[in-house]
C-alpha cells in the first residue's frame, strides 16, 4: 500500500475513533439505577423481570438497590431534592415528589395503554398543580389493610372466632380469652403507623377526610379506637413495643410470626413473608375487617414505581416503566409477589398466584372481598396530597395519648395542628 493511501486509512481510522468516543459508543450500555424496598420478595421479582428487560434490550442495564422502607421514607426525598436520587424508585409517598417526577407521556410508545389499565385518582396523585393527563408512575399493586389471626391458638383454646360482622370489642374479647386459655403472650394489636390505624377508626365511624377534602381527626371514632388501643396496653394486652417504645414505625407482624400474638391488625403486603416465615408452624387466616358504626372497612394502599425528572435517560427510563406495566410481565410481578393487581387488563384476566398455600389463597381471597366494603375516604386516604402530613405525625401525637404524655384531648388538638401546619407549609 502506498505510504499516502495508508495515511489517509490511518487518518480515517483515529477520527472513526474519535467519532465513537464522543458519541459514547465506547461505554458501553446506558445504566439506569432503580431503588427498591421490599416487605417480602419484591426485589428478588423485580430482579428477574429486569433481567428479561435486558435480555431484550442489550443497550441498557437496570441496577437495581434494595433499601429498607426507612430510607425511601426519609432519605429518598432528600436525595432527589439535591439532584442525587436514582432514575426510577418503588415509593408510596406520592405528594413528596410533586414537581419531581419524569412525565413519560411524551416518551411512551402507547400512552393510552398506561393510562386505561391504572386508576385515574392514583396517577393524579403524581402530577403536579395544573398537570391533568401527565404520567409519572403506576401503582405495583392494590393492598387492603386488615387483621391476620393465629388459628391454630384458637382451636388449641377451644374458643369459637368472631364471625364476619364482629366488631372490635367481640375480636378484643374473644383475643384475650384465647390468651388465658392458651398462655399466648399477647392477644391483640395493630401496626404503629396512622394508616393501619385509619381502618378501625372509621369502622368506629371517624371522618378523617371531609367532603371538602380536609382532615379532621377530632371525631368520635377517632376517639374510640384511641381509646380502644389505651385499653388494650392497659390490660396488658397488646405488646409495649410496637406503640411506646420508640418513634419509628413499627409493626405487630413480627410478634404474630412468632406465635407470641394471637390477632395482628396490618395489611394485604404481609401475606408472602407470613407464609414464608411462619411456614407450618401453625396455621393463620385473614380476617374481615370488624365492623362498628362506619361499618367494616380497612384502608386502600399500595406503593408506586416513578421515573425522575432529573434522570439523564429519559427514553431508556421510559422503555423500563413501559415493559414493566405490560400484562404478561405485571401478571409475571402480582403472581410472584402476591400482590392484589391494579392493572385493569391483568385483573380481568386473573392472576395465577404462584403458591399452593391454601393459607395464602384464602387470604387472597378475604383481602379482595375487602375491596367493595372501602369507604370512599379510606379509598382515598392514601393518594390524598397531604396524606403523609397524616401519617408521619398521628402515629406520634397517638403514641403521646398512649404513654400518658398527653391526654386524648390534647394529642388530637395537637394532631389538627401538625397537620395544618404542614398544608399551610406546603401551599406556601
Amino acid at each position: 500500500m502506498k505510504p499516502q493511501r495508508l495515511l489517509i486509512l490511518l487518518s480515517v481510522l483515529v477520527i472513526t475513533a474519535l467519532l465513537i468516543t464522543a458519541c459514547g459508543g465506547s461505554d458501553g450500555p446506558v445504566e439506569i439505577r432503580f431503588t427498591i424496598y421490599s416487605d417480602g420478595n419484591e426485589a428478588e421479582v423485580m430482579r428477574g423481570l429486569l433481567d428479561q428487560f435486558e435480555a431484550a434490550n442489550p443497550d441498557i442495564t437496570v441496577v437495581l438497590d434494595e433499601v429498607p422502607y426507612q430510607t425511601i421514607d426519609e432519605q429518598l426525598p432528600v436525595q432527589v431534592e439535591t439532584g442525587e436520587g436514582p432514575d426510577i424508585a418503588r415509593i408510596t409517598n406520592f405528594g413528596a415528589y410533586r414537581g419531581q417526577l419524569l412525565d413519560l407521556l411524551p416518551l411512551l410508545e402507547d400512552d393510552d395503554y398506561f393510562t386505561n389499565n391504572f386508576p385515574e385518582p392514583v396517577l393524579a396523585a403524581m402530577r403536579p398543580d395544573g398537570d391533568t393527563n401527565g404520567l409519572y408512575g403506576y401503582p405495583d399493586g392494590l393492598t387492603v389493610t386488615g387483621p391476620f389471626v393465629n388459628k391454630t391458638l384458637f382451636d388449641q383454646a377451644g374458643v369459637e372466632m368472631p364471625g364476619p360482622d364482629a366488631s372490635w370489642a367481640d375480636w378484643t374479647a374473644a383475643t384475650a380469652a384465647v390468651v388465658e386459655a392458651s398462655g399466648a403472650q399477647y392477644a391483640i394489636s395493630v401496626d404503629r403507623t396512622g394508616h393501619r390505624f385509619a381502618g378501625p377508626a372509621m369502622s368506629m365511624g371517624a371522618t378523617l377526610i371531609d367532603s371538602d377534602g380536609n382532615f379532621t381527626v377530632d371525631t368520635p371514632g377517632f376517639r374510640a379506637f384511641a381509646e380502644t388501643i389505651n385499653g388494650w396496653h392497659t390490660d396488658g394486652l397488646t405488646p409495649e413495643e410496637v406503640w411506646l417504645v420508640g418513634d419509628s414505625v413499627n409493626s405487630c407482624i413480627d410478634a404474630f410470626k412468632s406465635g407470641e400474638l394471637v390477632m395482628c391488625m396490618t395489611g394485604s403486603w404481609q401475606i408472602n413473608g407470613t407464609a414464608t416465615d411462619v411456614g407450618d408452624t401453625f396455621d393463620w387466616v385473614v380476617v374481615p375487617n370488624p365492623s362498628g358504626d362506619g361499618g367494616s372497612t380497612g384502608v386502600a394502599g399500595g406503593a408506586g414505581v416513578v421515573a425522575f425528572a432529573d434522570t439523564e435517560h429519559p427514553e431508556e427510563v421510559a422503555k423500563v416503566m413501559e415493559f414493566l406495566i405490560q400484562a404478561e410481565n405485571y401478571s409475571q410481578w402480582s403472581a410472584q409477589t402476591l400482590f392484589l393487581p391494579a392493572q385493569t387488563d391483568v385483573a380481568t384476566q386473573g392472576v395465577d398466584f404462584a403458591t399452593d398455600d391454601q393459607n395464602i389463597l384464602d387470604a387472597l381471597t378475604v383481602f379482595t372481598a375487602e375491596i367493595p366494603k372501602l369507604q370512599d375516604q379510606a379509598v382515598g386516604l392514601n393518594v390524598h396530597p397531604f396524606a403523609f402530613a397524616y401519617y408521619r405525625n398521628s402515629a406520634d401525637r397517638i403514641s403521646q395519648y398512649l404513654t400518658g404524655e398527653l391526654t386524648l384531648d390534647e394529642a388530637l388538638e395537637r394532631l389538627q395542628q401538625d397537620i395544618d401546619d404542614a398544608i399551610a407549609e406546603a401551599s406556601g
